[in-house]
């Protein structure tokens, strides 16, 4: 069974996800009920992932991980559909979360409340102009990879959520919305949220 550490929301979700659906059993272990978390992981984030003697620290990573481990139909065998699917996990890990992580840090760090708006725009901006470019790649299929959810679908629909916590204005358009309320309304994502939900309130 892998042990995986998290927080209720974060991109942890993405890996939950991916277990499920994966068909491997997890145990969640909340790393706000933790004091010694950075015994763990120095840098302090999640997701991280223990596999029996491994402690895999990166979102990205750990992904790849269980994709190479356990037979799936997110990660083709081989050719050009398998280096699209790397190429969208590295897309949605270097590029899109770090795009939303600017809105956390935003709201931790500028106390000047003008300053902090014009900031919020600003990012909003580029986050906006980031789905756009998913939006040309879902243009005549359901999702990144084609017909079903991939590893990066996941990681998306988990960040996508993050923008209703911030005062700006996130804006999807047809093909991108459709495609992330399916992967929203896939049994492993509702089942990740009601385990991180149950987790969190034991």
């Amino acid at each position: 069974m892998y042990t995986l550490y998290y927080l209720p929301g974060a991109c942890s979700l993405a890996t939950q996800v991916v277990l499920h659906e994966l068909d491997q059993p997890v145990e969640l272990v909340d790393v706000q009920h933790l004091s010694n978390f950075t015994d763990i992981n120095p840098v302090g984030t999640v997701p991280v992932l223990i596999d029996g003697d491994s402690t895999l620290r990166e979102g990205a990573a750990i992904l790849l991980h269980l994709l190479y481990k356990h037979k799936n139909a997110m990660l083709p065998i081989c050719g050009v559909g398998r280096e699209q699917a790397i190429e969208d996990i590295l897309f949605a890990n270097a590029t899109m979360h770090p795009a939303y992580s600017r809105l956390f840090f935003i709201a931790q760090h500028i106390t000047d409340m003008h300053a902090k708006q014009t900031a919020f725009t600003a990012a909003a901006k580029a986050i906006n102009t980031l789905w756009q470019v998913v939006e040309q790649q879902l243009a005549g299929r359901d999702y990144l990879g084609g017909e079903r959810a991939s590893a990066a679908d996941i990681m998306l629909a988990v960040y996508s959520r993050w923008g209703a916590n911030f005062p700006v204005t996130i804006t999807q358009s047809s093909n991108t919305s459709r495609m992330l309320d399916a992967v929203q309304a896939m049994p492993s994502f509702q089942r990740s949220l009601a385990a991180e939900q149950t987790q969190s309130a034991a």
